[in-house]
């Protein structure tokens, strides 16, 4: 039986749900990559509510390569969490390979503060 892409990536997802989740005290910074935008949120699981979110939607995010655009969305969603109190997080990468955008995004927001 083969799979979908997105059959694969859906069970990687609840491989990956299953041992990590968010707290009020450390959130999950969820990551969805479309093929054009990509978003991050911090969610709280335990009392299942959305703390924030910033996306590559965002008019702060300056124009560039995919990269460079999802560095900065990580470097805003670490502004907003460090903002709102919240310096330590757990990354759920969502499925996708530690790669490219999603490397990026984690590491713009080590770089702005957060710790994961």
């Amino acid at each position: 039986m083969s799979l979908t892409k997105s059959e694969r990536r859906q069970r990687i997802k609840f491989r990956i749900r299953k041992t990590i989740s968010g707290s009020a005290a450390k959130p999950r910074l969820s990551v969805f990559r479309s093929n054009k935008e990509i978003y991050a949120q911090l969610i709280d699981d335990v009392n299942g509510v959305t703390i924030l979110a910033a996306s590559s939607r965002e008019k702060e995010i300056a124009k560039g390569t995919n990269v460079e655009i999802a560095a900065a969305v990580g470097k805003l969603v670490a502004e907003k969490a460090l903002k709102a109190g919240i310096d330590t997080i757990t990354f759920d990468r969502g499925g996708y390979l530690y790669h490219g955008r999603i490397k990026s995004l984690a590491e713009g927001a080590r770089a702005a503060g957060l710790k994961f």
